[in-house]
């Protein structure tokens, strides 16, 4: 899959600053609302996260404080988007090296060979100077989500900012 030709929706409305979450399945259960109400899945995805986590275990905590959250694609994921949350006082996942989490950046993909372009996208913009350091000190939605769609672009997303206002 080329990655130019694989579409993203992620825009300001997709970002969330400074949450509380009482448990890593709160934390993930915000991010499933968020891609719910957003339109990019159903309910059912949100379920298959949940489920991914208890069976494997932390994996999805990818860098100190950073949560990938994700299932497979499936017929519950209408359109491909992401959903970043921020929780200052951060989560635990059960993760050794990464805990607490404090920024949970949530994917939904329909297609596995997209799953994988995107995924590996957003960890190299992870693994990038200054990322998530930039993440984890968000105070502005906005400006993070242009940052982070600038970011992808260059990487060959083809970010498409849905028109909904930032809420929260």
């Amino acid at each position: 899959m080329n990655a130019s030709s694989v579409e993203l929706a992620f825009g300001p409305g997709d970002v969330r600053l400074g949450l509380e979450a009482r448990s890593w399945r709160d934390a993930v259960d915000q991010a499933g609302a968020l891609l719910v109400s957003r339109g990019a899945t159903t309910a059912g995805y949100t379920r298959r996260m949940l489920e991914v986590i208890e069976t494997y275990g932390p994996y999805m905590v990818v860098a100190p404080g950073v949560a990938l959250v994700h299932a497979k694609p499936g017929s519950d994921v209408r359109h491909n988007g992401a959903v970043i949350l921020t929780f200052p006082d951060g989560v635990d996942f059960g993760h050794r090296r990464f805990d607490p989490v404090r920024a949970v950046v949530g994917i939904a993909v329909r297609r596995p060979d997209e799953h994988v372009t995107i995924i590996a996208a957003i960890a190299r913009l992870l693994d990038s100077d200054g990322t998530i350091d930039a993440l984890l000190s968000a105070t502005d939605a906005d400006a993070l989500a242009r940052g982070v769609a600038e970011r992808l672009a260059e990487a060959g997303i083809a970010v498409d900012a849905p028109d909904a206002p930032h809420t929260a």
